[in-house]
C-alpha cells in the first residue's frame, strides 16, 4: 500500500484539478490500483462516471455542490452556457432558484448524459456567442455563462416560456445598478427581433 499510494500520489501532482479516467491513465500513467488507492485515502473524489476532482484542489468559485455540478456540465459539454434563470440568479437579477441548471447548447449539437439536473436549451447558432462569458471553476476549468444584458434579453425573447415576471424583475434590478445604460441592452437586443418590441415597451414602463 505505502509504494503504491507514495507512486500514486506523485503522479496525481501532474494532473489538472478536474481531471478524467482517460487523463489519469495516459498523462499521468496512474492504474486501477493507483486510482482505488487514492480514493481510500480521500485523495480524489469521483464527481462522476470517469470523472475525477483532487481534493487539494479547491474550487476558485463558491465551494457548494452546484459549482461540482458544473464541473460536469463543463467536461461532458465544453460548449455549454448557463442561460436563462440559472445565469440571472449568477447575475443576482432574480431570487428564483432554479429546480435545475439551464444550459444552452448551439442548435442541432448534442446533448450528452449527466446525473445533474438539467434543462438543455437550444439557441441558434448564429448567435450564440453573443455575450457568451466564462465563469471560472477551478483553476483548468470554465464554463460559459451569458452576460446580464443577453440574459435579460433571453428572458424576454422567451417570455412565453419562462413567465413575464421573469424579464421585468430582472430588468428593473438591473436599471438600478450604477453604470447600466439601456442603449447598451437596445443594442445588443438588435440581434434578437422577437425581444426588442417587448423590451422597448418595458424600459418605457421602468424609466
Amino acid at each position: 500500500m505505502g509504494t503504491a499510494l507514495q507512486t500514486a500520489r506523485t503522479r496525481l501532482q501532474g494532473l489538472p484539478a478536474t481531471f478524467t479516467y482517460s487523463q489519469a491513465r495516459k498523462d499521468a500513467h496512474l492504474t486501477d490500483r493507483h486510482m482505488a488507492v487514492l480514493r481510500e485515502q480521500g485523495l480524489i473524489d469521483a464527481i462522476s462516471r470517469g470523472l475525477y476532482r483532487r481534493v487539494d484542489k479547491a474550487l476558485s468559485g463558491d465551494h457548494g455542490p452546484l459549482d461540482i455540478d458544473l464541473l460536469e456540465i463543463a467536461h461532458r459539454a465544453p460548449a455549454a452556457t448557463l442561460c436563462l434563470t440559472t445565469a440571472l440568479a449568477r447575475h443576482d437579477l432574480t431570487d428564483a432558484i432554479p429546480a435545475t441548471i439551464d444550459v444552452a447548447l448551439p442548435r442541432g449539437r448534442h446533448r450528452p448524459a449527466v446525473n445533474v439536473p438539467v434543462s438543455w436549451h437550444s439557441f441558434d447558432q448564429s448567435t450564440y456567442a453573443i455575450g457568451r462569458e466564462h465563469l471560472r471553476l477551478d483553476n483548468h476549468t470554465t464554463i460559459g455563462i451569458y452576460s446580464a444584458e443577453r440574459c435579460i434579453i433571453d428572458a424576454f425573447r422567451l417570455s412565453h416560456l419562462e413567465g413575464e415576471d421573469l424579464p421585468i424583475e430582472a430588468l428593473r434590478r438591473w436599471l438600478r445598478r450604477r453604470g447600466n445604460i439601456p442603449s447598451t441592452l437596445l443594442t445588443m437586443a438588435q440581434a434578437f427581433p422577437k425581444a426588442q418590441r417587448s423590451l422597448r415597451y418595458a424600459l418605457r414602463i421602468l424609466l
